[in-house]
């Protein structure tokens, strides 16, 4: 039995977690608190940095132990120590980091440094015992993208937004139409009043070969949309997000298709499964749009409960106990305290891809660019 303590605080949550593996592999989380801080970036329309990492310094001491606390846990019990050490928010991360250091130093545990997408994509392995290789579809506030999942630390990524995460685009969408923060949430609820066909809105590349997607003209769309419309009333609001979000799920619904496809040619014996994780995977209409696809290709899709989607520090937890899982195997000291896990000399990191070989396109959005 392994059992590892987790911390998340990449962005704007707050977030410790206990989670144990057994030997057969399957996992179990004994406790996963997040301490959001909606409240103090609300006033600003997103998240600040700044507050967002003074925040963290202030209450992770006391996460930390709540989480241990309700997992009936001490340090005896652990095994070791995984922190997000990128990418995000650098001050956030390094709150983090620091904190898991010191306490994996002076527990005498091994540190795991995790990649936050990787707790993403393998989140399913968790709540699902999703087998390598998978589809991943990524979406979050910083990340869109389709990536392959052959194993642990193997990923290619199939395909990625040239300009706009949807994340993002929602939440800039809900800002010029003046809908309160955390704008995606705040863009699925007036969706469901919306009518999403008054207005014409573009799903851009959509046909185009490939895999990469496009948001940032979608999104101008909306402005300009709403401009036409001062003033703006309740009604014309809700038809501009449902015709918004529409957009979106066509977008993703002709993405996920081709990825079906690829997954296909790729591993004709392995029945397809799609893994969507990610926050904006909490987002009722496009897993709907999601799982019809699915069916179409005679495909699996795997999404795991609402609140292991948005971030938290139990799929980081998991990260780090199949990390752990796999360096024990090798060196079984590691868990006795005379091994060690990732240097405690490793940095934060603001970036730090999946697949370390893709190059990036963001930016590849502009007039005349070739993607």
């Amino acid at each position: 039995m392994l059992t590892v303590l987790g911390i998340e605080t990449s962005c704007d949550e707050t977030a410790a977690a206990v989670v144990e593996m057994d030997q057969s592999g399957k996992g179990q989380i004994l406790s996963n608190v997040v301490r959001s801080q909606i409240n103090e970036h609300a006033s600003f329309g997103g998240v600040v940095p700044e507050i967002a990492a003074r925040s963290h310094i202030q209450v992770l001491d006391g996460i930390v132990e709540q989480a241990m606390r309700e997992a009936g846990k001490d340090w005896t019990n652990i095994s070791g120590v995984a922190a997000t050490a990128g990418p995000g928010l650098i001050g956030g991360v390094i709150v983090g980091l620091m904190t898991a250091k010191a306490l994996a130093m002076a527990a005498d545990k091994p540190l795991i440094g995790v990649n936050h997408l990787e707790g993403h994509a393998l989140t399913a392995r968790l709540t699902d015992q999703v087998a390598f290789p998978y589809l991943l579809l990524l979406v979050s506030g910083g990340h869109t993208q389709y990536l392959l999942v052959k194993g642990l630390g193997d990923y290619e990524r199939l395909g990625t937004t040239i300009d706009d995460a949807i994340g993002e685009a929602f939440d800039k969408t809900a800002k010029l139409l003046g809908l309160a923060y955390p704008g995606g949430p705040a863009v699925e609820k007036a969706a469901q009043k919306g009518d999403a066909e008054r207005f014409s809105l573009p799903r851009p590349l959509l046909n185009r070969e490939g895999l990469e997607m496009s948001f940032a003209g979608l999104k101008t769309a909306v402005r300009t949309a709403a401009l036409k419309e001062e003033p703006v009333s309740e009604q014309t609001v809700n038809d501009l997000c449902a015709g918004f979000q529409k957009a979106v799920a066509d977008v993703i619904e002709n993405r996920s298709a081709r990825a079906f496809q690829l997954f296909k040619d790729r591993y004709p014996e392995v029945d397809p499964v799609m893994v969507v994780a990610g926050g904006v995977a909490a987002n009722d209409a496009i897993r709907t749009r999601l799982a019809s696809v699915a069916k179409n290709h005679n495909a699996t899709l795997v999404a795991p409960p609402h609140a292991l989607c948005t971030d938290n520090a139990a799929m980081i937890a998991w990260a780090g106990l199949e990390r752990l899982n796999h360096l024990s195997s090798k060196n079984p000291n590691i868990l006795e305290g005379n091994g060690k896990g990732d240097d405690m000399d490793m940095s934060p990191r603001p970036r730090w891809p999946l697949d370390q070989m893709s190059e990036s396109v963001l930016g590849f959005g502009r007039k005349g660019a070739k993607v």
